[in-house]
């Protein structure tokens, strides 16, 4: 193409014999879509201004918070792609219906900015735990990581402290307080937990010898015993 000097790898290329995550799929254009689908129906693609296949061998795998299956009764999303991704699928849900899972995930982002950060603020005070475990959290996990970044930013604590909390999270609904929790003044930032927004998580695997236990072990899923 027009101002190209050198050949430069596309996504799929670059991820071949390995796997490639695909964020957002519901959002992908539909010509965008008729790519991906060349890839996964027959392990091929071209580069940009090239005519001469490239074959890949990736696993694919997907994620979407928006419900493809209407997508598809739109006219938005190819079915033929949603079936070619719909392989291994798992839901997860919203972190509204999964508060238990706040403290833990709030911690991790904590102990993670921190480092990033060279800050020395060290956990979070228990009645702040309870007010971040009481809010309904409509942007998910992301919207959790996006309140303890800016916290870490604005904190002058050693702790984490509900007033502060209260200034980021503003008028946000609240839902019903923690359910249960351990005894303390205030909680250590420490080693936390591999989280997603709610959504759903498809694994298409591309590779040959791809199995079941090769995809549960790709996505965090314990193989069965």
């Amino acid at each position: 193409f027009t101002g190209a000097i050198a050949d430069k790898p596309g996504k799929f290329e670059l991820a071949n014999k390995g796997t490639i995550f695909l964020d957002e799929i519901g959002d992908m254009s539909l010509s965008a879509q008729a790519k991906v689908l060349r890839v996964l129906q027959n392990g091929e693609m071209c580069r940009v201004g090239s005519e001469r296949p490239v074959f890949v061998d990736v696993r694919v795998v997907a994620a979407t918070n928006a419900n493809l299956e209407q997508l598809v009764a739109d006219g938005k999303f190819r079915e033929d792609l949603y079936y070619r991704l719909n392989v291994f699928p798992i839901w997860v849900p919203p972190l509204r219906d999964r508060l238990e899972d706040v403290p833990e995930l709030a911690l991790h982002f904590l102990a993670r900015f921190a480092a990033e950060e060279g800050r020395r603020v060290t956990g979070i005070a228990k009645e702040t735990l309870e007010l971040l475990t009481s809010y309904s959290w409509p942007g998910n996990v992301r919207q959790l990581e996006n309140a303890l970044r800016r916290l870490m930013v604005t904190s002058a604590e050693a702790d984490i402290t509900k007033a502060e909390v209260e200034a980021v999270l503003g008028n946000q609904p609240a839902m019903e307080p923690l359910r249960g929790g351990a005894d303390g003044d205030a909680l250590p930032a420490s080693a936390g937990a591999n989280s997603s927004p709610g959504r759903r998580v498809s694994d298409r695997s591309q590779h040959r010898d791809a199995d079941d236990q090769s995809a549960r072990r790709l996505v965090g899923v314990p193989e069965r015993q």
